[in-house]
């Protein structure tokens, strides 16, 4: 059976998207190669014209999905728009290295207070992508060919069918579109639940595996962690999760990070 093909509708700096994390992992981790991903920047906002509404949506994403974040971003310094990441994403897709550095866009957005609206603050977070080549990057960066790639990716998120847009003129984010060997398509729609993204996975026919790495394993492999992506990735359901991650904290195995919402994780040493 040939591999299911998933393109996930997102934008760095959509608190929704940064919720779905989980999901994303648990999709790496539970179907592996029989998955083939594309991240497609839908473009959040051209222009956040009001701060402290979205500063509102990421106190309410990180309520109800458990990823930590520290909105004081859009009180001290909001980001004038999400394209300038988009298009940084898009510069390191031709390292293929895309889904690192939006990786570390979101966390960039998410808890580490960066703007992430200029050259110099994209090329900064380059210089933290292991392996990105980061003058290539530079170069890229201010290509026309990333303009048309981003161009490209917007109009695929506006032209979705009309009931998957939602009150937006593109699709809502976070989505995922998984098509089948067969053609057919099946959607985790408008969704950071982790269930819906592999139902959706399993439905267009991609392998899950019933392996799960121990937590150590999974902050080896990912890096940074929150709680709630070691649940999902290590299918560790309720407190199991924390409490495995504090008590391997409190034995000097793995190193927090406390924030304003929640804290993150990562193997020590």
């Amino acid at each position: 059976m040939g591999a299911v093909h998933v393109s996930i509708y997102t934008d760095p700096a959509c608190p929704y998207s940064w919720a779905a994390e989980p999901a994303i992992r648990r999709l790496m981790v539970e179907f592996g190669d029989t998955l083939s991903i594309t991240y497609v920047m839908g473009g959040l906002a051209r222009q956040f014209k009001h701060p402290e509404a979205t500063l509102g949506h990421w106190l309410d994403a990180a309520a109800v999905s458990g990823m930590p974040a520290d909105p004081r971003l859009w009180l001290e310094a909001p980001p004038r728009s999400s394209y300038p990441a988009c298009l940084a994403v898009k510069a390191a897709a031709e390292q293929g290295l895309d889904a690192a550095y939006l990786r570390r866009a979101r966390e960039g957005f998410a808890y580490e207070r960066r703007s992430l609206d200029n050259a110099d603050g994209l090329i900064g977070l380059a210089r933290t992508v292991p392996g990105l080549d980061v003058e290539r990057f530079r170069v890229d960066l201010d290509s026309n060919a990333i303009v048309e790639a981003f161009g490209r990716d917007l109009d695929e998120a506006r032209t979705v069918a009309p009931e998957l847009r939602g009150e937006h003129p593109r699709v809502s984010f976070p989505s995922g579109r998984f098509t089948g060997p067969d053609g057919a398509e099946h959607w985790a729609y408008d969704t950071f639940d982790p269930e819906a993204w592999a139902a959706a996975a399993r439905a267009a026919g991609a392998e899950p595996s019933d392996a799960r790495p121990s937590v150590l394993e999974a902050l080896r492999r990912f890096g940074m962690m929150a709680a709630p992506e070691v649940a999902a990735v290590c299918g560790l359901p309720g407190p199991t999760a924390p409490a495995e991650l504090w008590s391997l904290a409190a034995r000097w195995q793995v190193q927090v990070e406390r924030l304003p919402c929640g804290e993150v994780f990562k193997a020590a040493g």
